[in-house]
């Protein structure tokens, strides 16, 4: 692959991904791996687009070697918590705990990064930590106060946290 067509595919992946084409950007992404195992954009993008494709298992070392490569790049954090996570309807705790560091590594390096806290808060109230998830959901106000996905959602974990537990809320 020469370097022109190299940027050419990237170019092309990313506007596929900018799409959500995920599935599609993959075929693209993986020549360019094979061109550039260590760019930090390749890597970025790939375990990106097999996040979105919903593969996750094949994001998770991809993007393990991309934070190596750059361990303070919020993006590649962000995505690697969502490898770790998968569907969150089907993620275990101990799923749920990796993506939990990973999004705490986003926060650290910036926090107001983009759907983290939004992030955090729905794994919270999947373990129906009421408290943590409205802690999340107001962080995620703060780093986007017209976030209505978020303010309707804290709201809710608010009824929920004040209500006696029952079944249904704890």
């Amino acid at each position: 692959m020469s370097e022109e067509q190299f940027q050419r595919q990237m170019t092309q992946a990313t506007h596929l991904l900018t799409e959500g084409k995920g599935k599609a950007a993959i075929p693209l992404l993986e020549r360019c791996f094979g061109f550039r195992p260590d760019d930090i954009d390749v890597l970025t993008n790939l375990g990106g687009a097999y996040v979105i494709a919903g593969r996750h298992k094949q994001a998770i070392p991809i993007l393990e070697r991309a934070t190596e490569l750059a361990p303070e790049n919020a993006a590649v954090w962000s995505n690697l918590a969502a490898a770790y996570l998968g569907k969150l309807v089907t993620a275990t705790g101990d799923r749920q705990q990796r993506a939990l560091a990973a999004y705490r590594r986003v926060i650290e390096i910036d926090p107001a990064y983009p759907n983290v806290h939004y992030h955090i808060g729905l794994i919270h109230i999947d373990r129906r930590e009421w408290d943590e998830a409205h802690a999340a959901f107001s962080r995620a106000l703060q780093a986007n106060p017209y976030d209505n996905d978020a303010r309707t959602l804290r709201d809710r974990v608010e009824m929920l946290r004040n209500q006696p537990p029952t079944p249904l809320n704890n």
